[in-house]
Order: C-alpha cells, then sequence, then structure tokens
C-alpha cells in the first residue's frame, strides 16, 4: 500500500484547494443569519428556510448512515472504496446537533401545536408526543443515539485500518444488525417531530418512509460526486472502480422509483380516503406556488432521472450523471420546501425576495459548516479502508485462501 500512501499524500494538496470555500459559504450563512434576526419581516421566513436547509442536510447525513449500515448487513464489497467518506458524512451529527439549537429556540413560533392554547382534539389525543418535554428530550434523545452508532462503526473500521483484526469486522456487523432497526425507528420520529409536527393534525403512517426514500435517494447523487471528485485528486484512484459509479448510478435509480412509490402510495391512500384530517395537507399544497413545485416533483423527482437513467451505459456517463446530481439537488430541496414552507405561506403567494435570500443564504452557510467538517475528518484519516477484508475483491484481484494453498502444499 506504499504506493497508493504516496499518492494520497500528493493529492491532499489538490484537495486542499477547497479548504477556502467552505468558510466563504460560513460566512455567507452568517450574514444570512443576521438579516433573519434583525429584519422583523423576515423572522418567519428565516426560521421556515433555515428548518428547510436543516432537514435537507440531515438527509445527508442519515442517507449515510443508511449507506455504512446496509454496506456491513449484507457484505456488499463494491461500497468498500466509498465507504470511509460516508462513515465521515454519518459522524456529522454533532454538528447538526448545533445547527438544530436555533430551531430548538424559535420552537414555539415554528410549531403551531406549541402555541396552541385551550382545548384542541387534534392535539389531545397526540399530547403524549407533541409536548415542549417530549420535542426537547427526544430531540437530544435522537442526536444522541445517532452519534453513538455512527461514531461506533467508524471508530470500529478505523481500527482496523491499523490492526488489521477480523474482529472489527464482525463488531461492525453487529453494530449494523441493530443499529438497522434504531436508525428506522430514530429517522421516523425525527422526521415526525421536526416537519410532521409542523401540521398536527394530519395522519400519514407513511412519512417517516417518504422521508427515509427522499434522504437515500439525495445521498446517492451526492455518493456519486464525491466518489467521481476523490477519484479525480487521487484519493481512492487506487482502488474505485467504473463499475462502482455503475453500482452507485443503479442504486440511485432503484430508489428513484422506490420513492415515487412511497410518495404515490401516500397520496392516493389519503386521496381515496377523502378524510378531512388527511387530505387539508395535500388541498393547501395546490395553492398558488405550491402546486408548481408539486408538479415539479412529480415529473423531476421522477419522469427526468427514471427516463435519463434508463439505459445501463447512462450510470456511468458523466454528460449524463453529472447534471443529474445537481438536479437530483433541487428536486430534494424542491421536496423539503413542499413539505415544510406552506405552513408559513399557505395560499402560495409567491417566491418573495426575503425567502429567495434566506433559503439561498441558510442553505450556503450549513453546507459550508459541514464541507468544513468533512474535509478535516477525510484529510485526517486514511482515504478508504487499508485492511478491510474485501478491499482485493474490490479491485479485481483474487486472493487465494490459506486453507486452499496448504491443502495443496500438503498433497505434494
Amino acid at each position: 500500500m506504499s504506493t497508493p500512501t504516496k499518492n494520497n499524500q500528493e493529492s491532499r494538496l489538490d484537495l486542499s484547494k477547497w479548504a477556502g470555500l467552505p468558510n466563504k459559504l460560513i460566512a455567507i450563512g452568517l450574514v444570512t443569519v443576521v438579516l433573519g434576526l434583525v429584519v422583523p419581516a423576515w423572522h418567519k421566513t428565516f426560521a421556515y428556510s433555515y428548518l428547510t436547509a436543516f432537514m435537507f442536510f440531515l438527509s445527508l447525513m442519515l442517507g449515510s448512515l443508511f449507506l455504512v449500515l446496509v454496506h456491513h448487513l449484507f457484505d456488499s464489497y463494491w461500497i468498500v472504496p466509498i465507504r470511509r467518506f460516508l462513515e465521515h458524512l454519518s459522524c456529522a451529527i454533532p454538528v447538526m446537533a448545533v445547527l438544530f439549537i436555533p430551531i430548538a429556540l424559535f420552537a414555539g413560533s415554528i410549531y403551531p401545536w406549541m402555541s396552541v392554547d385551550g382545548h384542541d382534539h387534534a392535539l389531545d389525543v397526540k399530547r403524549a408526543m407533541y409536548n415542549p418535554w417530549s420535542f426537547y428530550i427526544m430531540s437530544a434523545a435522537l442526536f444522541g443515539v445517532w452519534y453513538w452508532l455512527s461514531n461506533g462503526l467508524r471508530s470500529a473500521s478505523l481500527e482496523q485500518d491499523r490492526s488489521g483484526a477480523a474482529s472489527c469486522t464482525v463488531t461492525m456487523r453487529r453494530y449494523a444488525a441493530v443499529g438497522i432497526f434504531i436508525f428506522a425507528i430514530t429517522l421516523t420520529l425525527a422526521a415526525f417531530y421536526w416537519m410532521k409536527a409542523l401540521e398536527y393534525q394530519w395522519f400519514s403512517t407513511m412519512y417517516g418512509v417518504y422521508y427515509f426514500a427522499g434522504s437515500v435517494w439525495v445521498t446517492l447523487a451526492t455518493t456519486y460526486v464525491i466518489a467521481l471528485v476523490l477519484k479525480n485528486t487521487g484519493h481512492l484512484a487506487p482502488i474505485i472502480q467504473k463499475g462502482t459509479f455503475k453500482d452507485i448510478g443503479t442504486l440511485f435509480f432503484a430508489f428513484t422509483v422506490f420513492y415515487a412509490y412511497i410518495h404515490f402510495s401516500q397520496y392516493f391512500l389519503i386521496w381515496n380516503a377523502a378524510i378531512p384530517e388527511e387530505t387539508f395537507w395535500y388541498v393547501k399544497r395546490e395553492n398558488g406556488v405550491w402546486w408548481s413545485v408539486g408538479m415539479l416533483i412529480i415529473f423531476g423527482h421522477f419522469f427526468v432521472p427514471f427516463l435519463s437513467l434508463l439505459r445501463i451505459d447512462a450510470k456511468h456517463c458523466l454528460p449524463v450523471m453529472v447534471p443529474m446530481v445537481v438536479w437530483a439537488w433541487l428536486m430534494h430541496y424542491a421536496d423539503m420546501s413542499f413539505n415544510i414552507k406552506p405552513v408559513h405561506n399557505p395560499d402560495g403567494s409567491g417566491i418573495s425576495f426575503g425567502s429567495l435570500v434566506l433559503s439561498l443564504g441558510t442553505m450556503a452557510g450549513m453546507a459550508g459548516l459541514l464541507g468544513k467538517w468533512f474535509l478535516k475528518e477525510f484529510l485526517a484519516h486514511p482515504p478508504f479502508p487499508q485492511r478491510d477484508p474485501r478491499v482485493a475483491e474490490t479491485v479485481g484481484v483474487y486472493v487465494e485462501p490459506v486453507s486452499a494453498s496448504s491443502s495443496r502444499g500438503s498433497g505434494q
């Protein structure tokens, strides 16, 4: 592994050129926060723009954690080249916890149920879940569980780099076996507490899966472009293969269909039942600009990527995939906006200048902070698992089992 290490050290100089970009994005984010707090007319708009950006980037953290869990559950060797940076992304939970502080501080103005006085039947039946104590305690618990799970997996992975012990693989598989159930429960609770709770009257049993499908979808798009960049800088050049990109693209295609299936199923069941406690959520999103956003999600979130990726060779065709990655980011942000912002703008009166500035600013600030964290963590550790037992298989090298060579030797 001496030659790859040398290449990694040389390529780090190239990657370090990106170090200044996160600082600029953080500066834009800080200016946005000041504007959102200083301009009285922008207070509410800032709060919902901030929550939208937060749920967008939380998708990337949780989607990365899911891919790491799947890798260990199914022994999927093709994820080995990209596992290390997925581990770093999933371990950005402390940064997300810090970014959650403004949401916790302004929760009273963000979530309508926190300011309901008197009797409200729709809230009374959910009072055990939607009350301030439950909200804050559960929020802290979610970040704690994610921190334990993501850091446990990465710590065992880094320990294997140092020791090469097979016990590290066993440890990671045990984390994954338990963690996949914990992941499903905690992601659902996060979606219910931080997004669905915006309209507490609404009922949907599919909302957690809906957020999960969109999260993994946008994470796979992000994974594709990060892997491409790290291959070009040389960090992953020794291990990543052309087939890796095809596999990422194939899974991205699969989650395109899965997301569409979940979103359509939720809409169809609510439309078919025609219960006012459920239909009002979609009726509100047929007003004004939200109708256009809904149509954009239908065609842009499904038909565009579905038709673009039908051909098998499209998955490793950069003129197709790179624009598709950018498109996926735009569609996922539109999806998060469709879920969150109609609470503040129910009549869909249009996108104001303030809303545009605050939306772009909050996204830039969080992207800068998380990008700075990612670069720091990535450059501080080996770029890919060094002693994972599946590394040879990943690069297409056959390593003869010791038992086989021993038996031949004894036969001679």
